[in-house]
């Protein structure tokens, strides 16, 4: 968005008397579908306008507008303050004061959103139709195959009252295919996917295009013939994968200012030991350790810049994800964790990309490790709760045997309490991946997140046959 952006905002501000935000956005999405040979959708959407907060007698008020115009966001300035009016006395808590903040100035330039933008469509739905076709011819079993790339086309401009002042643009696009293999009337199903913030070379990097689809095919028609796992408790080794799951859903959203003052799991534990000392977690709007992590950001949308937020260090829980209203309240330095969807959104507490830090260890030196236990990989689906109680679905895992790689298992789950399952934790990988780029991270609005580390063995309740394999 340019300059002019800008300027229009500051206008709108002028003579404001209190604090106030102008967030204008505009965001473009492109998103490609294929199933059987067929293009199941091609579509181009287009949202933008301006959101307006503001704070008024210690309340928020919100309100927003889809032009442009110095009118209508004079407009919708008003409007907001008149909401922040009529429901200040009714509030069971107001806003005493917002911590300082290091509020972001200028343009951010982004070339790699230039970059993509200009691909033409044709060329995208070329790579999906081809990805898909390639998909199906790896194995006489694959009875039908997927594939989709999406992209996300994000630029903003935030103008508040006490000082920031920026415009910059973030592109994020995912790439994901899934096969379902078909053997004597069983089905399996199998899946792979990145996505990132930067452009094409970023988003198959990590992930070479090929190998995604050759992975996907080759584990739908292995699990085929795969049995369950035993179950109970044991010894695994987490992929970063299924950690950037476990810190993200059941570790992340408890530590989230907001649901810490709600009462979550996290409350009141600032100091104390949370997991083994081997174990270091950070939130961050930098892609730490490899480029184009998914949920990748340079200013929150409260115009603070985004700085790494340290949730545990050496296994004693250091911090919390802040706002500026929430570090008031925690009299601490807000982390840049403010974020909303689209301009009609008011900014949330959420995470950006949380990760476990890397350790010391090979892969190979924890597998050697194991004398009876799991490899896991590939999350599928789950939930957790303000416990940091969780239960994840699995799509791979191996078993180990005698500290060696053995054969795979299908159906498997995990479940336990984040916390304890961190205390557990007896060798981290020096190996480091993002790995959760592709997905939404839902709390009343979407947000782009990403989440991984580095491959961890620990304890954990595995869900599966009691006895022998079926």
């Amino acid at each position: 968005m340019s300059d002019d952006i800008r300027t229009l905002l500051r206008e709108a501000l002028d003579g404001h008397d209190g604090h106030a935000e102008l967030r204008a956005v505009q965001k473009t999405t492109r998103s490609i579908s294929v199933e059987e040979g067929k293009v199941e959708a091609a579509a181009v959407k287009r949202k933008g306008g301006v959101g307006v907060r503001v704070l008024e007698n210690g309340t928020w008020g919100f309100s927003s507008t889809s032009l442009l115009e110095a009118a209508a966001i004079r407009r919708a300035l008003n409007e907001a303050v008149e909401a922040a009016r009529e429901s200040a006395s009714m509030r069971a808590r107001t806003v005493s004061a917002l911590a300082p903040a290091d509020l972001a100035v200028g343009s951010i330039p982004n070339p790699e959103a230039e970059r993509v933008a200009a691909i033409p469509m044709e060329e995208k739905v070329a790579l999906v139709l081809e990805s898909e076709r390639s998909l199906r011819d790896e194995s006489r079993s694959i009875r039908s195959a997927a594939s989709a790339y999406t992209e996300i086309d994000e630029s903003k401009v935030i103008v508040t009252t006490d000082g920031a002042d920026v415009a910059f643009r973030v592109l994020r696009p995912e790439f994901r295919v899934q096969a379902v293999a078909e053997k004597n009337g069983q089905l399996a199903v199998a899946f792979q996917a990145v996505g990132v913030t930067g452009d094409w070379n970023c988003l198959f990097h990590e992930h070479p295009r090929s190998r995604m689809i050759a992975e996907a095919g080759k584990t739908a028609v292995d699990l085929l013939d795969a049995k369950s796992p035993d179950g109970g408790r044991k010894t695994v080794i987490l992929a970063p994968s299924i950690v950037g799951l476990l810190v993200h859903e059941a570790i992340g959203h408890t530590v989230e200012a907001d649901f810490v003052q709600a009462g979550s799991v996290a409350q009141g534990k600032i100091g104390q030991r949370v997991a083994s000392d081997l174990v270091t977690l950070c939130d961050s709007g930098a892609s730490e350790f490899l480029m184009g992590a998914g949920g990748t950001l340079p200013v929150d949308d409260e115009g603070v810049v985004c700085r790494r937020a340290t949730i545990i260090r050496d296994g004693i829980l250091e911090g919390y994800l802040h706002n500026r209203e929430s570090a008031a309240k925690f009299e601490v330095a807000p982390t840049g964790n403010a974020r909303a969807w689209n301009h009609s959104d008011q900014p949330l507490i959420r995470m950006r990309n949380t990760y476990l830090c890397p350790g010391e260890s090979t892969l190979e030196e924890m597998i050697a490790g194991v004398e009876d236990g799991y490899l896991l990989d590939g999350p599928r689906n789950g939930q957790a709760d303000a416990t940091g109680e969780f239960m994840f679905a699995v799509q791979t895992a191996r078993r180990i045997r005698h500290g060696r790689l053995e054969e795979l298992v299908r159906g498997a789950t995990i479940s336990g309490v984040a916390f304890e399952v961190m205390q557990t934790v007896d060798a981290i990988s020096r190996e480091f991946h993002w790995d959760l780029g592709s997905g939404y991270c839902g709390k009343g609005q979407p947000a782009k997140v990403d989440a991984g580390g580095p491959y961890v063995r620990c304890q954990v309740l595995l869900g599966g046959l009691q006895g022998e394999d079926a």
